[in-house]
């Protein structure tokens, strides 16, 4: 059998890398995008896979890795990720932008850049990496809510646009996934704040979790599309219900 191709953007770490492992664990021939270029070059080196140094928010880059991706069975659109935890009155809109930027122009500009190569392989699917907050809103996130939302109805509206050929359309969308950067980044850096997140909380999610459903989901039969999938762990019942001890 020829052997397939996955490409996972936002591979550099956290649910992208997980993901990157677990796709060459199942057979993948696996292109690791993101914009550090050391991390995903040691990434494709440990899993026997390939390195491409993109960011999704420059159209150039994104043609970049078009250009050396003729055929994609598999594209994962993970890169994305939450900015601060303002209220709407007091947000700081450049964080808006950037988070509409990554989590969904991003997502569109690969998606379109990659379609191609989709199609050559004759049985493709696409998976985009949504959150719980693409379903519920909360205080202090509105930013990342709203985002997450519009990656969910670009995540319908490409599986009608589609619909009748060979390409299925996917989200699975997580909870609370403790990973070593996701709050960091959110709380700017500060290391206590983004501890705070998971203190109390019996076993969050860890990205192998999260990799894991999105593998399964890339590997069912060509004609069963797992719409959306929405993984949180036993402690998270939603958003705003977490237990802690």
């Amino acid at each position: 059998m020829t052997t397939r191709t996955a490409v996972v953007t936002g591979a550099s770490s956290g649910i992208g890398a997980a993901t990157a492992r677990a796709l060459a664990a199942a057979g993948f021939h696996v292109v690791c995008a993101a914009r550090r270029s050391d991390r995903i070059a040691a990434l494709a080196a440990e899993i026997g896979g390939e390195a491409i140094t993109c960011d999704v928010t420059d159209p150039e880059s994104v043609a970049a890795l078009a250009a050396a991706v003729p055929v994609c069975h598999v594209l994962v659109n993970n890169a994305g990720g939450a900015l601060g935890v303002d209220p709407v009155e007091t947000a700081d809109l450049g964080h808006w932008q950037q988070m509409y930027d990554t989590n969904v122009i991003g997502l569109v500009r690969v998606t379109q850049a990659l379609l191609p190569a989709l199609r050559a392989s004759g049985d493709a699917v696409v998976v985009n990496v949504g959150s719980i907050a693409g379903r519920v809103a909360y205080e202090n996130g509105g930013g990342y809510t709203a985002a997450k939302h519009a990656t969910r109805v670009v995540t319908e509206t490409l599986r009608l646009e589609l619909n009748g050929e060979p390409i299925r359309i996917s989200e699975v969308a997580p909870g609370m996934v403790q990973t070593e950067e996701f709050s960091l980044v959110r709380y700017g850096g500060d290391q206590a704040k983004a501890d705070a997140v998971y203190a109390g909380v019996d076993q969050p999610l860890v990205a192998e979790d999260v990799a894991d459903a999105i593998c399964w989901v890339a590997t069912r039969p060509s004609h069963v599309n797992i719409d959306e999938l929405v993984i949180k762990p036993r402690a998270q019942a939603a958003p705003h219900k977490v237990h802690r001890s």
